[in-house]
């Protein structure tokens, strides 16, 4: 059986390596484009034993002047370019909420953004060949050259570590508890290694070569990855805060109407009824919670400037409740009077419609809460999707909430949640992570379940549980160990009640961020170049 592997590898490998013109591109762009089902909601991760030793065939058939970089940087763009289109097809849908403002953009977002995300992927490839060896040991050089290439696409402008590659290994749970040890970008490395380990098989085993070696190496670390995910998943049953009862209300409102401010009183009767509603025969609505939450940008209006709507939340409010809420949030008043731009923001709430705690965006989104040069770009007649005229206004800090009767809490909205290395705030350790969203943008699609995905990964990086309220899709409740204790589907319009898990001592990436990935990755360049220069 494994001659016979080692065959069809063997024949595999060298069809791919010595093809050429659009047969090469043709291979590219397909092994990316498969590659994106080991992302939500597929999970089929296992493609990635095919796809990767693909992508360092690929390489190994680059030839060329530069020891042939150009031609492997080709390969990687178009590798991922096939990745990130249908990964991230859905972001057209954000385009259709005002059609006839924005279609006309959907083919440079849903083609232009994976471009652009590309090059990344390029610099990948052209790095792993500058430093590419003939044995096993260019496995290491490609895991630590795209690893490198994917914390760059989470940093620069800004960043967008979107389906970056080490999401593969966070399905099942067991396997995503490596992310409490090394992280995101540990995770990315070990992944690639791992999933491209099969490609030395076509090495051949002459001079004593063991080519099967590598890639039963790389399932045997696999193997280790399960067992002690679920060795820790054993060690930390859920447990419960006592006397917090969470209540998340998830309106699943039609995106234009968050923008329209002639449904306000539609838009507060929905929350205020939906908020209240009895989700069993024991269920006493919003009476039986202490938080209530309800999803980012909740409102067609400026929430604390409608004295109405604050008076109607203190009445739903029982004593002793609190809500925390999405709202756009004005800042000072200028001297005539005209609000130009605002804050995304968390309101706290009391049972008395005062103002507890309020938290800004720090994060925004480029091109849905501002345009990159705004002002020439908006003399040029674009706006973002948002249209809030000179785009919002980014947070000051991340910080920590503290909370009556209830652990601190560290907030985060919509994409925020997607940064590994943006969890460190002022003040001590949150209790919880709290993850305002609003997915309506992408309609029914994979876009909010990568989302989730995402966030998701984050608690189990920092041993902090995750609520997470969504405008629909999907509002959750986890553990600190990612373990889903209460959910919400996409496309559902209802009210999650849970209790509170309490979070864990920190992790180790809590302690030590990506510095162990950081060593991981310098070792195994170091390595490389040293059997480089071996030869």
């Amino acid at each position: 059986m494994s001659l016979s592997i080692a065959g069809s590898a063997r024949t595999a490998g060298v069809a791919v390596t010595l093809s050429w013109g659009w047969k090469r591109a043709f291979v590219a762009l397909a092994s990316g484009a498969a590659s994106s089902l080991a992302m939500e909601p597929f999970n089929a991760w296992p493609l990635l034993f095919v796809t990767f030793p693909v992508a360092t065939w690929l390489i190994d058939g680059s030839a060329g002047r530069l020891r042939g970089v150009p031609a492997a940087a080709l390969a990687g763009w178009l590798f991922g370019f096939g990745y990130f289109v249908p990964g991230l097809y859905w972001i057209g849908n954000a385009f259709l909420v005002d059609a006839q403002t924005f279609a006309w953009l959907i083919p440079f977002a849903v083609l232009g953004l994976p471009a652009y995300l590309a090059l990344f992927t390029a610099l990948g490839f052209a790095l792993a060949r500058f430093i590419w060896t003939t044995d096993a040991s260019r496995i290491l050089a490609l895991a630590a050259a795209l690893t490198i290439s994917e914390w760059l696409r989470g940093h620069v402008l800004t960043g967008f570590p979107w389906n970056a590659f080490g999401y593969a290994l966070t399905e099942p749970l067991a396997l995503a508890q490596t992310a409490s040890l090394i992280g995101l970008w540990g995770l990315t490395f070990i992944g690639v290694a791992i999933f491209a380990s099969p490609a030395v098989l076509i090495d051949g085993g002459s001079r004593g070569r063991r080519p099967w070696l590598v890639p039963v190496t790389a399932l045997m670390l696999l193997l280790a990855m399960s067992i002690y995910g679920s060795v820790r998943l054993s060690r930390h049953p859920t447990e419960f805060a006592d006397n917090v009862k969470l209540r998340i209300m998830q309106p699943n409102l039609a995106q234009d109407a968050r923008f329209n401010y002639s449904a306000k009183a539609a838009v507060m009767q929905k929350y205020l009824a939906l908020s209240d509603r009895a989700t069993g025969p024991h269920s006493t609505g919003v009476s039986g919670a202490t938080i209530l939450i309800w999803p980012e940008s909740a409102f067609p209006f400026f929430l604390t400037r409608e004295a109405d709507a604050m008076a109607e939340i203190a009445d739903l409010l029982p004593k002793g409740t609190i809500l925390m809420t999405g709202s756009v949030r004005a800042p000072d008043p200028s001297p005539n009077g005209r609000i130009t731009r605002a804050f995304n923001s968390i309101y706290v709430i009391g049972d008395d419609g005062g103002i507890l705690s309020i938290y800004d965006k720090l994060h925004l989104v480029p091109f849905g809460e501002f345009l990159p040069f705004q002002g020439l770009m908006e003399k040029l007649g674009f706006v973002q999707l948002t249209k809030v005229q000179g785009g919002f206004i980014p947070g000051k800090s991340r910080r920590t909430i503290e909370l009556p009767n209830a652990p601190s809490v560290l907030p985060l909205i919509c994409y925020e949640a997607i940064f590994p290395d943006g969890m460190q705030t002022r003040g001590g350790r949150p209790g919880w992570i709290v993850n305002l969203t609003n997915d309506g943008w992408f309609g029914i699609s994979t876009g909010p379940h990568q989302h989730l995905q995402q966030a998701r990964l984050r608690a189990i990086e920092q041993g902090l549980p995750l609520v997470r309220a969504a405008n629909t899709g999907i509002s959750v409740v986890t553990d600190p160990v990612g373990r889903i204790v209460a959910r919400l589907d996409l496309g559902v319009e209802s009210v999650l009640d849970s209790r509170l898990p309490v979070n864990m001592t920190p992790t180790p990436y809590a302690r030590a961020g990506d510095i162990p990935a950081a060593i991981m990755v310098t070792m195994a360049l170091v390595l490389v170049i040293r059997r480089r220069r071996g030869h």
